[in-house]
């Protein structure tokens, strides 16, 4: 999916055109709009955006001069300078810039959505990398690749976590320059690891995919930031990143290019090489000292959230190293006595809210290892020894897997196991099986349908959540059978219909409770959805 920005200091136009394109190709394009370039910008330091559709005039900074700021942020991010001033210095200097286009307000929507079909078509072929690994520079990597791997590999397996005095750190230096490895010893790293979601077929050459994928995502992530890249010993893809010198960051905002980088990285793979790829990154910059235990992490959270096929890019927002779990402070053996009673007893509601209680701390990214082990199998056990006192030995599916956490390929698998033999001794005990619904689903709608006055942008959606937006986008569509945008549209006509018929709410206040600043645009949607202007519905109720 592919996000374009809209921006405009003239609301009408801003609101017209994101209507549009958010209904012209809902499958292939987030829409996001702003109504200045510093409310532009602020949406560039949350999120990668592929296109910006901009005015070159607006109030303060212009479209120029956000181009500008923008391209040093997201160098790949296209522009579409839109405007209605043919002033041929204008023009002029906008097509100066690397990846610009130039409309004029008069040529039209159909102009404008033509433009952007082309614009995306461009990003398409951009993705397609193959002709990166033919180039002559694959040779020096594979000259550098060994030596840099295994220092690498030697960092990720190192146990001495304790800080790095001065003079380890300029021996650490020497032995990076040697290396060729540009990162600074004096300087905290990013982690970013990757792994395969397609299954490799048979006589495929796993080390030619790695050093593709390598290839591919070093040359994307290089613009910004500074790497060395290895294969571990799991075959997973990691790297280690800087951001450049040069280049001065916010808070946040370099792992957000690296969010969006990855994203593209993830394009690029599935394009040239038909390979699926989900990644886990560090949200912070960790010490060096501490590689080991971030790698861990990330592999741990790759383990306890891959395993569905989807490529993710999912963030680990850990604060710290410093021992301790989840905030809860009830001990689990204390909760899990309490839902083996309420399963004796036959109060499965009950039983059903510890066991997703603890299933849902089980999946938390801040959720230490040792932690997530000590949840698993104390919910293990309490299931494996039911099993047994039941008499049910014989009839659950994986009763001895329970025990054996290593079996399953990730720990999706591991709590299905354990929710099939939940489900298997309620229906023991009562012959009917509870049906598990989809938490994050009915928690994403809830939220829509009592905040529909809100901000609810598919990033902003995204960041409530903790999900990487094209894939709460696609996780949406396949549970519901509905695009996420319709179905906030569903639920604004909808609420808007019941003010209308049940208020005395002037037009313009209605759409201010159902999400529209501008009642023009509230106006066009109801009539678009219902056939009928709000004005004409609300009469329409009168007659009858």
């Amino acid at each position: 999916m592919y996000r374009l920005l809209i921006v405009d200091d003239e609301e009408i136009i801003t609101d017209s055109l994101y209507e549009t394109f958010s209904r012209h190709m809902p499958d292939q394009l987030d829409v996001c709009k702003a109504y200045s370039a510093m409310e532009a910008l602020n949406w560039m330091r949350r999120t990668r955006m592929d296109m910006v559709l901009t005015d070159i005039r607006m109030p303060g900074m212009s479209g120029l001069e956000l181009t500008e700021e923008i391209q040093t942020q997201w160098p790949q991010c296209r522009i579409i300078f839109l405007t209605g001033h043919s002033d041929f210095d204008y023009a002029y200097r906008a097509l100066q810039m690397p990846n610009v286009r130039y409309l004029l307000k008069t040529e039209g929507y159909d102009k404008v959505l033509t433009m952007v079909e082309q614009v995306m078509e461009e990003i398409s072929q951009s993705h397609h990398m193959l002709e990166v690994l033919e180039q002559s520079r694959e040779i020096q990597f594979r000259l550098d690749a060994f030596q840099q791997e295994q220092y690498v590999r030697q960092l990720l397996q190192d146990c001495n976590s304790a800080p790095i005095s001065r003079s380890e750190m300029s021996e650490m230096q020497t032995e990076l320059t040697k290396r060729n490895i540009e990162l600074q010893a004096d300087a905290p790293v990013h982690l970013v690891l990757g792994r395969f979601n397609t299954p490799l077929d048979a006589g495929i050459d796993l080390r030619h995919v790695q050093d593709s994928i390598r290839i591919i995502g070093s040359s994307l992530l290089s613009e910004q930031s500074t790497l060395v890249t290895a294969a571990d010993h799991h075959g997973d893809v990691i790297w280690l990143l800087q951001p450049k010198r040069e280049k001065s960051y916010e808070h946040n905002q370099f792992t957000s290019y690296i969010e969006g980088t990855l994203e593209l990285v993830q394009a690029a793979c599935l394009a040239s090489l038909d390979m699926s790829i989900a990644f886990t990154l560090s949200g912070r910059a960790c010490a060096w000292s501490q590689i080991p235990r971030q790698y861990e992490r990330l592999r741990l959270l790759q383990w306890m959230k891959i395993g569905d096929g989807v490529s993710m890019v999912l963030t680990d927002n850990y604060e710290g190293f410093a021992a301790g779990a989840v905030k809860d402070p009830v001990r689990i053996s204390s909760r899990i006595d309490v839902m083996s009673g309420y399963l004796e007893t036959g109060r499965y509601q009950s039983f059903y809210d510890i066991f997703e209680e603890l299933v849902g701390e089980l999946m938390l990214q801040e959720m230490t290892m040792e932690r997530a082990m000590e949840t698993y199998y104390h919910l293990a056990l309490m299931l494996y020894s039911t099993c047994n006192r039941w008499g049910l030995q014989q009839g659950t599916t994986d009763q001895r897997s329970l025990l054996q956490l290593g079996d399953y390929a990730c720990i999706k698998d591991a709590v299905q196991s354990l929710y099939r033999t939940a489900d298997e001794l309620v229906h023991f005990k009562r012959s009917t099986e509870e049906e598990r619904t989809n938490l994050v689903i009915q928690t994403l709608g809830r939220y829509i349908k009592d905040n529909l006055e809100k901000d609810l942008s598919l990033v902003r959606l995204a960041e409530l959540n903790h999900f990487n937006p094209s894939y709460l986008s696609r996780l949406f569509k396949q549970e519901m059978g509905i695009n996420l945008s319709e179905y906030i549209d569903e639920c604004r006509i909808r609420k808007a219909k019941q003010l209308l018929h049940n208020t005395d709410l002037m037009v313009r206040e209605v759409a201010l409770q159902v999400g529209y600043e501008s009642a023009h645009s509230f106006t066009r949607l109801f009539k678009k959805l219902t056939g009928m202007t709000p004005q004409e519905y609300r009469e329409s109720l009168l007659v009858r």
